[in-house]
């Protein structure tokens, strides 16, 4: 009479069970959470609480039609690729030239491949204001106060420019 399991058929059942734990868990981390995909809405967010960066001013550089993005820590460091989720497809850049007239922003070439977009972070937690359009909308980043926000047209977000320009040159009235 066979009593039980042998040595032999409770190592094949481990062995089993270790394959699918492994192979179907890989991936998996538990209580990490991983960074969100950098998207225009949360893009001063996620690259000012970066790990590498632990305060210090940054410069985020999209290539390839923003599909690929590179980060540098500081003026002189050099740039390395950012590894986390992009979600930036098809940005175009705009700022406010000395007339308060919308420009697009061309931004030259790094590693014989066309910017797309580029902005600085600083220290005080300012970065560069900027307008950006995407096909998923227009988006409004300013460089000190409130979160970035969706507008309808590039119009609207010129606007919401000058109203904050005009909020940062009247901030000494409160003082």
């Amino acid at each position: 009479m066979h009593n039980g399991f042998s040595l032999i058929e409770l190592l094949i059942v481990i062995l089993i069970i270790s394959i699918v734990y492994f192979l179907g868990f890989e991936g998996v981390t538990l209580g990490e959470s991983r960074p969100k995909a950098l998207t225009p809405l949360n893009l001063k967010s996620s690259i000012t609480q970066h790990d590498a960066l632990h305060g210090a001013e940054a410069t985020l550089l999209c290539v390839d039609k923003c599909h690929t993005c590179y980060l540098r820590r500081g003026e002189g460091g050099s740039f390395v690729p950012y590894k986390h989720a992009i979600d930036l497809n098809a940005i175009e850049p705009y700022t406010l030239d000395s007339n308060d007239a919308l420009r697009h922003l061309e931004y030259g070439r790094y590693n014989d491949q066309k910017v797309c977009l580029k902005i600085d972070f600083y220290r005080n937690g300012s970065s560069t204001q900027l307008i950006l359009k995407s096909p998923k909308g227009v988006y409004f980043l300013p460089a000190f106060f409130g979160e970035p926000q969706v507008v309808e047209t590039l119009e609207d977000a010129q606007e919401l420019w000058l109203k904050n320009t005009q909020l940062v040159a009247n901030s000494g009235d409160f003082y």
